[in-house]
Parts: C-alpha cells; sequence; structure tokens
C-alpha cells in the first residue's frame, strides 16, 4: 500500500474543480486528459433528503500496480520507500497498455507527447516536503493528504462521536 492517500471529505466539497485546475496547471496537463478529477456520486439518501456526494478521484497507488506490470519497458515504476507510482517519460514508448491494464483509468494518453501520464501525487512537491498542487488548492479544505492509517482511524473516530452521539439520544424505556 502507499504511505499516501488523498482525502475527500464529501461534506466539504463544493466541486468547484479547483483541484482538478491546479493539477492540470502544474503538471502541464493537455486539454482532454486528467490526473485526477471530480466524481460526483447521486443522489443519495442522506437522512430522508437528496444529496449529491463528490469525490475527487487521484490515482490509488496500488500494492501491486497493473499499470506497471503491464509495462514492456519499465517506465511505470512503483518507487519502494512511499509506494508512489509514477511514468519515467524517457522509457515510455506510448505503447499504451498501462492505459488499458488499469481497471480505474488512471493512466492518460498526452496526445502532444504520445505517451502516457498519470498522477503521482506531484512527487517533486511531495520529495520537497510540500502537499500536491490539488490538495494545497482545494478551496473548501475537502481534500487531506494522509497515510491511510490515519484515514482509516479519523473515520473510524469519526463514526464512533456520530454513534455515541445518537446512544445520547435514544432513552431506554
Amino acid at each position: 500500500m502507499s504511505k499516501y492517500y488523498i482525502r475527500t471529505n464529501s461534506d466539504r466539497c463544493i466541486s468547484c474543480k479547483a483541484c482538478e485546475v491546479h493539477c492540470k496547471v502544474k503538471n502541464r496537463v493537455p486539454v482532454g486528459a486528467k490526473l485526477g478529477q471530480i466524481v460526483t456520486v447521486g443522489p443519495v439518501d442522506k437522512g430522508g433528503k437528496p444529496k449529491m456526494m463528490n469525490l475527487f478521484m487521484p490515482c490509488f497507488h496500488c500494492e501491486q500496480p497493473w499499470c506497471v506490470a503491464a509495462c514492456p519497458t519499465g517506465a511505470m515504476i512503483r518507487r519502494d520507500e512511499d509506494g508512489i507510482v509514477y511514468v519515467d517519460a524517457e522509457l515510455c514508448v506510448g505503447c499504451k497498455a498501462c492505459i488499458i491494464a488499469c481497471p480505474w483509468d488512471i493512466p492518460q494518453w498526452d496526445e502532444e507527447s504520445g505517451r502516457a501520464i498519470k498522477c503521482d501525487f506531484c512527487r517533486d512537491r511531495i520529495d520537497a516536503g510540500k502537499k500536491p498542487a490539488c490538495v494545497t488548492a482545494c478551496t473548501a479544505h475537502a481534500l487531506e493528504f494522509v497515510s491511510p492509517n490515519e484515514t482509516s482511524g479519523k473515520v473510524r473516530f469519526k463514526y464512533g462521536k456520530k454513534l455515541l452521539e445518537h446512544q445520547s439520544k435514544v432513552k431506554f424505556l
């Protein structure tokens, strides 16, 4: 598993797409391709009311990435120290095997360069001790750059807190 994860607080996300714009600008992503994108789910029932949920979808940086296994030249690389999966553009021959292999359609085709591109969590920024561009740009502070263990702990805490609040409202006979 990757050492990092981008968590979306769907209650805060306003679908302004600043994350997408900053990603495209920082990484010089061509028109038509997206390294991370807002996906809208819904409407879902939330307490008897319909609600739309927005989730940011970057690369998952899999433990055993299909894109890495499919790449015949070794251009798709998974860093051992943190699990970040990235494309070495010098080695990419544009065969699109990584694009076909990924079940989540994460690698994208860059028509201008004739090579695959994908989210690498802005590894140059990570290496400099900064957060990815999409997280920094989020106007509603809906994106967090965390470790998978940290995010599951936050979810468990939030669920436990809601459960305690609910139990305090329940009257027993």
